[in-house]
């Protein structure tokens, strides 16, 4: 129904967020070193998996006629009962789906942090050795 709102909601969010850290990464030029992802990058992947989800959902929910060009918009918004249900699926749904797809980006990001730090550690060991 309408569980698609809650990580566009997510998305907008984050991606705000995202301009104001990238804004304040130029102004303090923070680069990509030592082996470190600057935040702003990271938001972004967060975005796009926030965002192309959310989009790929919505074209779900149009195509099965969940969502029409005219108010409400969502077929279910029309009746009292309905937006009950909408707005119960919204809750659990919707926020289990933003929170899988935000706890999934955390997981990605730690992990690349570790192989990152790996890498960057075997070579340090390889010039000392050396």
């Amino acid at each position: 129904m309408a569980c698609f709102i809650v990580p566009v909601s997510e998305a907008i969010v984050t991606t705000v967020a995202e301009k104001i850290v990238k804004k304040h990464e130029d102004r303090t030029d923070i680069k990509e070193c030592d082996g470190k992802i600057p935040f702003s990058k990271k938001l972004k992947v967060l975005n796009s998996m926030l965002w192309g989800g959310s989009g790929l959902l919505a074209f779900e929910h149009v195509w099965h006629g969940e969502v029409t060009p005219w108010f409400p918009f969502l077929t279910n918004a029309a009746n009292p009962v309905d937006l009950a249900e909408m707005l119960h699926e919204m809750a659990t749904v919707g926020t289990t789906m933003a929170l899988l797809v935000t706890a999934v980006w955390g997981v990605s990001m730690f992990a690349i942090e570790k192989i990152r730090n790996r890498k960057t550690d075997g070579a340090n060991e390889e010039e000392t050795a050396v």
